[in-house]
């Protein structure tokens, strides 16, 4: 029995222990444009707000942007930075805006466990809003990347031609 309940302490150890030393790590990322807390929830919506910053999922099939096909560029709603271009977006048939490619350097990456399991998230470069996740599964003609973007997280901004 003692034995039992000291692999019990030793597993919990180290399980917070892990727990403690990522959150210190994602709170050390720094981007050229932050905010506080309190600044981005004045300046976002309560949708924008719960996706950009908590890393939440809007409902498939409810952004607009899904069946958008002008063309222009999508610049990221929370700091205006270019991140998708019209011309590499596709209709996934997930509900979600999807892209085949991003425009480099204004995207990050990261890994997200949330769901048990390990995904590629994406993250706006400049101000750190997350985006949604990069899958293996675009079409195979171009770059075999499906970008599965939260519209929400998205500003459209249509070509001038």
């Amino acid at each position: 029995m003692k034995k039992a309940i000291s692999l019990f302490v030793l597993v919990l150890f180290f399980s917070c222990n892990g727990s403690a030393q990522k959150n210190e790590t994602k709170e050390k990322e720094t981007y050229p444009v932050t905010k506080t807390d309190k600044e981005w929830k004045e300046q976002l919506t309560e949708k924008q707000y719960y996706v950009l910053r908590k890393a939440g999922t809007e409902r498939p099939f409810s952004s607009p942007l899904n069946k958008n096909y002008e063309k222009g560029v999508y610049h990221c709603a929370a700091c205006d930075t270019p991140l998708f271009k019209s011309e590499h977006k596709f209709d996934s048939g997930t509900g979600w805006p999807s892209f085949d490619r991003e425009i480099k350097g204004n995207v990050a990456y990261g890994t997200d466990n949330n769901l048990g399991y390990s995904r590629d998230e994406e993250h706006c470069a400049t101000c750190g809003g997350h985006l949604g996740h990069v899958f293996n599964d675009g079409p195979k003609e171009t770059t075999g990347k499906r970008h599965c973007i939260n519209g929400v997280a998205l500003k459209f901004v249509p070509s001038e031609e």
